[in-house]
């Protein structure tokens, strides 16, 4: 098992956070990523990290994006594309993302094309 597995994902978050703003980027863009790849709305993702989810159970209670297997290329020098371990590919999705967030990739090309599996929050009333 990977020691990354057992990491909280609230305690890279901030780390992801701090890349993209460095690059002009926004949380909201991170935020949404996110929940194009993983289906968690904005309830979601804050209710998993305030509660410290590790990567196993983030990505457990996750609907995986079924656009995610269109991400390729490398991470770390790693293809994506090429991880065999499932959550292992799931979490160099992530970075995947985040690498082309923060590289001013637009941000229909980082999705996809395909629309996010997060269902729309409420609109207060």
């Amino acid at each position: 098992m990977h020691r990354i597995f057992t990491t909280s994902v609230a305690s890279v978050y901030p780390l992801y956070l701090a890349k993209v703003e460095r690059k002009g980027r926004t949380k909201d863009e991170l935020d949404e990523v996110i929940a194009w790849l993983t289906g968690f709305d904005a309830t979601e993702l804050r209710r998993r990290l305030d509660e410290a989810n590790t990567f196993e159970e983030f990505f457990a209670g996750a609907r995986l994006n079924p656009h995610a297997a269109s991400i390729t290329g490398t991470v770390c020098g790693v293809r994506v594309q090429e991880v065999e371990d499932p959550l292992m590919r799931s979490i160099r999705y992530l970075d995947k993302l985040v690498d082309e967030l923060a590289k001013g990739r637009p941000m229909d090309k980082i999705l996809r094309g395909g629309p996010s599996m997060a269902q729309p929050a409420p609109h207060p009333t």
